[in-house]
């Protein structure tokens, strides 16, 4: 039989995968610079402000699982696409809302704006649909050089709108910025459906080739991934594994715990130091897009020194870090540490994914599914706690909510010390 064309290619799946991932992700930091102005005309606690920053993160992770899993079956373009839709939906009601309501009609619209930034979230869950979609186009060897790239980049865009959107919101409005989003997201969205490819096996696949002819096929085009078995039995038999669930906390903490910051900066360094919404925006890009950078550059020591040594390393810092913040008084300080946590973070993310195949290799998909699901709902659990700290203790709870990142790391190191006396040295 010859050949079947192929569209696209390894580079452009890659960068077309990434790019909607920029976008999708970027409904992060929806609420983060804009919280006050939600909070100041419906009269909202800390708590309450810190569920609002957090919502989109909420279905952005619960969604990560099944919209994951849905690649093996596709391709990943008809999922991506499908969560990049009803992103716009949400950050395109939220624009009619702000427009038609804000400042003056704002009473009872909490529980809708909540559910619009539910709708918004969905953007963040396109990274588990993405990296699968961009390594199936790639050849073992390179899939470090992929996934780096793709998560790390990709998670630039939440420190990026950090940045902007209080810049843009001081030139035009509020309403204004929100139309601005709304057709930056369905630019974003029309880009990557008229472009996106789906790697060569899917292409086959659709074309009408037999399981095995596609297979064949698509290793001569470069592909040497490939579905393999039940996504069900993947999940199950991973969900055995002691691996998966120590990985699952490790990101939890710290892909998180990046989600979580990225969002509560803004308000701590408002509320904390009384700051004015540009400078907050430019300290809480400071730390999203820095520890994004951090994640894209980290592959090559995960390879060199071992995923192990470097989660080691990142808990580590990151208890430093918080008991810093915890205990700093001093702007300059606070920033200091600021940056320790977004280097943590960065390599910890990034050291994660490089040990699942090396401690749950029966089953890599169904525990990235876990650890990228469960782990990125730490972004929705922890800025209504640390708001919660701040309604209770007032001004220094804002600092006091980081002893949330001190606890959960030294549980990590004590759990990382038993894992690590348990594991051969041979997989550091």
């Amino acid at each position: 039989m010859n050949p079947l064309k192929i569209k696209g290619n390894s580079v452009s799946g890659l960068w077309i995968a990434t790019l909607g991932f920029f976008f999708g992700m970027a409904s992060v930091s929806l609420f983060g610079p804009t919280a006050h102005k939600f909070g100041d005309v419906m009269k909202l606690d800390p708590a309450t402000i810190g569920l609002l920053v957090a919502i989109p993160s909420l279905s952005g992770s619960l969604l990560r699982i099944p919209f994951g899993a849905w690649v093996d079956t596709t391709g990943g373009k008809k999922p991506f696409a499908i969560l990049l839709i009803l992103s716009v939906i949400g950050v395109g009601g939220l624009m009619w809302l702000v427009n038609a309501n804000y400042p003056d009609n704002m009473d009872g619209t909490f529980p809708l704006i909540l559910f619009l930034g539910l709708l918004a979230g969905c953007g963040v869950a396109t990274f588990s649909v993405g990296i699968s979609q961009a390594s199936y186009w790639f050849p073992s060897k390179k899939q470090g050089y992929a996934t780096g790239m793709f998560g790390g980049i990709g998670t630039l865009a939440p420190g990026l709108f950090a940045l902007l959107l209080p810049i843009v919101i001081a030139a035009i409005g509020l309403g204004y910025a929100y139309v601005g989003w709304t057709v930056f997201l369905l630019i974003g969205t029309l880009i990557y459906i008229l472009f996106a490819r789906n790697a060569p096996y899917f292409q086959l696949k659709k074309k009408g080739l037999s399981d095995d002819e596609a297979k064949t096929q698509a290793l001569t085009q470069g592909q040497e991934l490939f579905p393999t078995g039940s996504v069900k039995k993947s999940l199950a038999t991973s969900a055995k594994i002691p691996g998966t669930w120590l990985l699952t906390i490790l990101y939890f903490v710290t892909f998180g715990g990046f989600l979580a910051l990225t969002v509560w900066y803004p308000s701590f360094w408002r509320e904390f130091y009384g700051l004015g919404d540009i400078q907050c925006g430019l300290l809480t890009a400071c730390f999203s897009m820095f520890s994004a950078l951090i994640r894209a550059g980290t592959g090559p020591f995960a390879d060199k020194f071992g995923g192990r040594k470097l989660c080691y390393t990142s808990m580590i810092l990151i208890a430093i870090g918080a008991i810093g913040m915890m205990l700093s008084r001093s702007f300059a300080l606070s920033l200091i540490f600021t940056i320790i946590l977004a280097i943590a973070m960065g390599i910890n993310n990034t050291a994660v994914f490089k040990m699942v195949p090396i401690y749950i290799p029966k089953a890599v998909g169904g525990a990235s599914g876990w650890i990228g699901g469960i782990g990125a709902f730490g972004g929705f659990a922890f800025p209504p706690l640390m708001g919660m700290i701040a309604s209770h203790m007032g001004h220094d709870g804002y600092a006091w909510g980081f002893g949330i990142y001190l606890i959960l790391a030294i549980v990590c190191l004590f759990i990382l010390m038993l894992f690590m006396k348990a594991t051969p040295k041979s997989t550091t």
